[in-house]
């Protein structure tokens, strides 16, 4: 759904251009925009680096937000719709391992990072509503930020998520749909039944949830003093924090922050009841399938059929990562032992981080001098 737009100087002057990432068509920058108009996949915001140079240098006198980068950010931190995201601590837990802990975001998860520029955008170019499935924490997210911007939200969960998750989402006036199966159907429903008129910010169908989604690269790299680590391992359901990132080192190397060469090994986790990203990278192939019977109570996990799949898989092989699916006894034991040997609120997607570490670190793709990150991506108090 690409919308016209009015006026032109709603256009940030800092997006040089928006393209798509599998077939690289251009698009309009000022109109409301879903996915490619020609492929249907998803869209990539360029930006003016050479103006942003300047961006470090200034870093030292800029609030604790993820705003502090606005430079690679669709507009000014003056004109986000806000509730002061990101800038989460770097957690040391042992010499060369820490975790990044998105828990303290606003209502408790990353998503938080995606939802505060998809909605200033969606708001900025003209939207009247908002609406996207969700496998929990997006949906309140998006309920919080579409509060916070004056935008009706109406948000579609499968049947089973925990009740925190709904009356958080209730809590912030957004009309909330039950239905039966994953996020996939949540999808479905809403295209076929929900509101018209809203626009949708389901993962990876409009370009700005995942410019909120790199900043934790950006914050990462500052954290440790504008060095690399050689591993981040990062749970995977529809992929926009894992794509994010990558595109980040990526923009970090051409604003000279970081040199050229050997990037982070990224290491996308899933869970073994619903492992697209897994399944594609073990086989070789290039784009991930749907996933069949997807189940999982890492909910942020269960997405079958992510629509950024292919750009997960590429991510991995690029940067010499590789891809790795949890069982669930696994992942919920690892939650449990990583929360209780740090004190940090541990969500089972961390957990399924945790878990991957262990079995690389035993299988000696993780060596003892590798310096690694993993990302609590959220709050485990949801599913309690």
């Amino acid at each position: 759904m690409n919308h016209a737009m009015e006026p032109t100087e709603r256009v940030a002057t800092r997006v040089r251009g928006i393209r798509c990432f599998r077939c690289d068509l251009a698009h309009d920058p000022r109109l409301l925009l879903g996915t490619c108009t020609a492929c249907g996949g998803p869209l990539r915001v360029d930006y003016d680096l050479h103006g942003a140079r300047g961006m470090r240098a200034a870093l030292a006198s800029r609030p604790p937000s993820l705003w502090r980068y606005e430079e690679v950010l669709p507009v000014a931190a003056a004109e986000a719709v806000t509730l002061v995201e990101g800038f989460t601590p770097l957690v040391a837990v042992e010499p060369g391992f820490w975790i990044k802990d998105e828990s303290r975001n606003p209502t408790g998860s990353f998503k938080a990072r995606g939802m505060t520029a998809a909605v200033t955008m969606a708001k900025r170019l003209g939207a009247r509503a908002l609406r996207a499935p969700s496998a929990g924490n997006a949906a309140g997210a998006l309920a919080a930020y579409g509060a916070r911007a004056g935008l009706p939200v109406t948000v579609a969960l499968p049947e089973d998520t925990p009740l925190p998750f709904l009356e958080e989402c209730r809590l912030y006036g957004a009309e909330t749909i039950l239905v039966q199966g994953t996020i996939a159907d949540a999808g479905a429903y809403l295209k076929q039944h929900g509101p018209h008129d809203a626009f949708d910010v389901s993962t990876l169908r409009e370009p700005y949830r995942i410019e909120g989604k790199k900043t934790m690269a950006y914050e990462l790299v500052e954290q440790l003093g504008f060095t690399l680590p050689d591993v981040i391992l990062y749970p995977t359901g529809g992929g926009t924090g894992l794509i994010g990132m990558w595109k980040a080192f990526g923009e970090m190397e051409a604003l000279g922050w970081i040199p050229a060469g050997p990037r982070p090994r990224l290491v996308s986790v899933q869970a073994a009841g619903c492992a697209p990203v897994v399944k594609a990278y073990s086989e070789g192939v290039e784009a991930t399938e749907p996933w069949r019977d997807a189940s999982t109570t890492a909910y942020g996990l269960r997405v079958p059929s992510p629509l950024g799949g292919f750009l997960c898989v590429r991510a991995v092989r690029e940067t010499g990562g590789v891809a790795v699916a949890v069982a669930e006894e696994e992942l919920h034991a690892a939650t449990r032992v990583l929360a209780a040997r740090t004190g940090l609120d541990i969500a089972p997607e961390g957990g399924a981080a945790y878990a991957a570490l262990q079995a690389l670190r035993k299988s000696g793709w993780v060596r003892p001098a590798d310096r690694v990150v993993l990302f609590n991506t959220g709050t485990g108090l949801k599913y309690r």
